[in-house]
């Protein structure tokens, strides 16, 4: 890839971004941790400043701006960041753009708490399920997006980051609606799908007057440069894993949008429909819609179908299919996330987080991706459906690690494809999902050549 670089630049935090203590700086700049926080920093700082970027090789993108360095400069009355050799299309004649400067200094805070308050400290259980919960729940409160004065009004959407021109317009149309509506937009704040909701959005609220709109992108280290926040989102936040990030969408979620994707929207709705199947959650209101343009309808078709055949028919009560009608979509949600007020009031839980949700202890704890962790999966229909959805959600995982995460794709490259084995009852269920993505072109931005980096075998 070109890599046109700015060569040198310093830029320090400003308006309501947290300022770090003495204690916090030396976390990246001294001590045995050090090394491998500011190189945690240093690529996810990287892949902000990538913003806009059409490649999702994380491993290209590394490898063009292997002279990219971020140094911390401290001082009495703050912080400033030294940078050189980054993208130049992070700055307009020399000064960093604003949203890319907001989103850096996001990148830091987050980064420290992680690597400070939560890893390493005694106050999270990070084993047990209420342990995680709670981490969660400080890391959206340190970055300031739970507001307990709001009512429901956050809408979560997925979807690919490799989609057509056609899907994309209507991911723009469903947000415009839904913009109309007053109601906020939460996605995995990368391209495509996830962009596309929050610029329609922008244009409804703008219509309505509405100044205190929000737009919530929430990633993690491992994706963050595959899917580098796109410039409308107002309030990014990192988590230190997949899981938590797909906890996050749900404890600050109200409805949940599923346009159009790939590997890693398949894995959020297994991770989704793992917690709905649950028993637990039976009196939990947390509407969740498919829809796309009529040019989709092939789509969520297959992956109906897939779910039904997998996880049970039943499984289609805890979603709706709409095709080709955005503003149905937001009436809808309008509709729904009603419902969800009526619900948290009546068993009063809170309107910014979703405590009542009960999510499945498998669905919290990270799933270290390996070939031998890969294999050993169990993807057999005798589980239960909300046990399978786990397993399922994971296989999926390991697909999107060795697309688009750097590690991945550096295993894929060593030791070969990863092997998913099935038995027979779900064995052509999965190879028809994951061959029907490589055809649309829905597992990388780059289309043409993509390569597997997994096979499918029987038990």
């Amino acid at each position: 890839m070109n890599a046109i670089k700015q060569d040198k630049a310093q830029v320090g935090p400003r308006g309501t971004l947290e300022l770090l203590s003495r204690r916090e700086l030396e976390t990246l700049t001294r001590g045995d941790r050090s090394t491998r926080l500011y190189d945690l920093f240093r690529r996810c700082a990287l892949a902000v400043l990538n913003t806009g970027s059409e490649s999702d090789d994380a491993a290209a993108i590394f490898a063009a701006f292997d002279d990219f360095s971020i140094e911390i400069a401290r001082r009495t009355r703050g912080l400033k960041l030294i940078i050189r050799n980054a993208p130049a299309s992070a700055f307009v004649d020399g000064r960093m753009v604003e949203g890319v400067r907001e989103h850096l200094f996001a990148v830091l805070r987050d980064i420290v708490y992680i690597g400070t308050d939560i890893s390493d400290s005694d106050l999270f259980d990070l084993a047990s399920p209420e342990g995680i919960t709670d981490a969660v729940f400080h890391i959206l409160k340190h970055a300031r997006v739970l507001n307990p004065d709001l009512g429901p009004r956050t809408v979560v959407c997925w979807g690919g980051h490799s989609i057509s021109r056609t899907e994309y317009e209507y991911t723009k149309e469903v947000g415009y609606h839904l913009g109309l509506r007053g109601l906020d937009i939460c996605t995995g704040c990368g391209p495509g799908a996830m962009k596309g909701p929050m610029k329609g959005a922008a244009v409804g609220h703008a219509k309505q007057r509405l100044k205190e709109a929000r737009y919530l992108g929430l990633t993690e280290p491992g994706i963050i440069a595959a899917e580098p926040p796109n410039p409308i989102v107002s309030d990014l936040v990192i988590l230190p894993d997949i899981e938590k990030r797909l906890e996050a969408f749900l404890r600050i979620g109200h409805c949940v949008l599923v346009f159009p994707g790939g590997a890693g929207t398949a894995e959020e709705i297994l991770y989704l429909l793992g917690v709905l199947l649950d028993p637990a959650n039976a009196e939990i209101e947390f509407p969740v819609i498919f829809t796309g343009p009529a040019s989709s309808a092939g789509y969520f078709r297959e992956l109906d179908a897939f779910l039904r055949l997998t996880l049970g028919d039943d499984v289609a009560h805890y979603y709706q299919i709409i095709i080709d009608d955005a503003e149905a979509v937001g009436f809808q949600v309008g509709r729904a996330i009603r419902d969800v007020r009526r619900q948290r009031r009546r068993d009063g839980d809170a309107y910014y987080f979703n405590w009542l949700l009960k999510i499945p202890p498998e669905h919290q704890l990270p799933f270290e991706v390996s070939h031998e962790a890969v294999a050993a999966l169990n993807l057999t229909s005798d589980l239960p459906p909300h046990e399978l959805a786990v397993n399922l959600r994971r296989a999926f995982s390991a697909v999107v690690t060795g697309n688009v995460k750097a590690n991945g794709i550096q295993m894929i490259a060593e030791h070969g494809p990863f092997e998913l084995r099935s038995d027979s009852g779900m064995l052509d269920a999965l190879d028809h999902l994951l061959q029907a993505f490589i055809v649309q072109g829905r597992m990388k931005l780059a289309r043409d050549d993509y390569e597997p980096c997994y096979r499918i075998s029987s038990r």
